[in-house]
């Protein structure tokens, strides 16, 4: 399957050198930070969700796979739904003092309420 990555050549025309090799650039997402240096805020939100309400996890400073990661875990520990998208965590409900709480348990120290 390695040699199956047409889709990341999809710009290239044709090569008429036989020992031409293709190579993409690699993408390096954000750093995650660590924990302890994050600065997250937990807020709530009804705006466009039909009055529903919401607990939103903002600023969170990594790549996108870790965020799902730390969506993923908190939704397990809430037994709620949500997800995880455009840098921040959408958790159904209102949560706000339980985010916080499993924020500061995993090490994030400086999560806060607003």
């Amino acid at each position: 399957m390695a040699d199956n990555d047409w889709k990341s050549r999809l710009g290239m025309v044709y090569s008429t050198d036989p020992d031409f090799k293709y190579q993409t650039e690699e993408r390096s997402g954000a750093a995650t930070l660590a924990p302890e240096r994050q600065n997250m805020c937990v807020s709530l939100d009804r705006k466009k969700r039909g009055g529903k309400q919401v607990t939103l996890v903002t600023g969170f400073t990594g790549s996108d796979d870790d965020l799902v990661a730390l969506a993923k875990a908190l939704k397990t520990r809430l037994g709620v739904g949500g997800a995880a998208k455009d840098g921040e965590i959408i958790v159904q409900g209102d949560f706000r003092d339980r985010v916080v709480e499993l924020l500061q348990a995993q090490g994030y120290v400086r999560s806060k309420k607003i």
